[in-house]
């Protein structure tokens, strides 16, 4: 997603956050798998959706589009990189780690190597990159923020996982 001058990305790596400059004109791409598309909540209770009402409950005129595709591969999430993050795009938040990978047969280094593109070409485009899976690990490690499956966040976890990003992008 963009979010004025900071890209958050979550996958696999490490975690950075990297500051936003002119937050009140900001425009962010949440992108990702299913724990960025809301999957077993509404879409209004996604983290996306939340994280843009709270920068806007602090003045902020940010959209959030919410890029997240159930079950994505980081492949899949590369092959539609140009697609699901528009020109004019000036944060990525990434949301995207090497489960659904291994779930289908792929690993975890080629999911890095993935990631690891998905950033420089996102940089390349002027895009700044959030990392957001140590942030988004953080709030799952916590009871009650997963659902029955143990992989999708329920509503609270969203909620949870949207302050956080807010004050980490402030």
């Amino acid at each position: 997603m963009k979010f004025g001058n900071v890209l958050i990305l979550a996958s696999t790596l490490a975690t950075a956050i990297l500051p936003l400059t002119n937050v009140a004109s900001a425009q962010i791409v949440a992108l990702g798998a299913s724990n960025v598309e809301g999957y077993g909540v509404s879409s209004s209770e996604a983290w996306p959706a939340q994280l843009e009402s709270i920068l806007r409950a602090k003045g902020s005129s940010a959209h959030i589009t919410n890029a997240g595709v159930s079950g994505n591969t980081t492949g899949e999430v590369l092959a539609r990189l140009s697609s699901a993050v528009p020109d004019g795009t000036r944060v990525v938040i990434l949301g995207i780690g090497a489960f659904n990978d291994v779930r289908t047969g792929g690993s975890v280094d080629g999911a890095r190597a993935n990631i690891a593109t998905i950033k420089k070409q996102l940089t390349g485009r002027g895009i700044r990159v959030v990392d957001a899976l140590g942030t988004m690990k953080s709030v799952m490690h916590q009871p009650g923020m997963l659902q029955a499956d143990h992989i999708h966040l329920t509503a609270e976890g969203h909620h949870r996982l949207a302050m956080q990003l807010a004050g980490s992008v402030r």
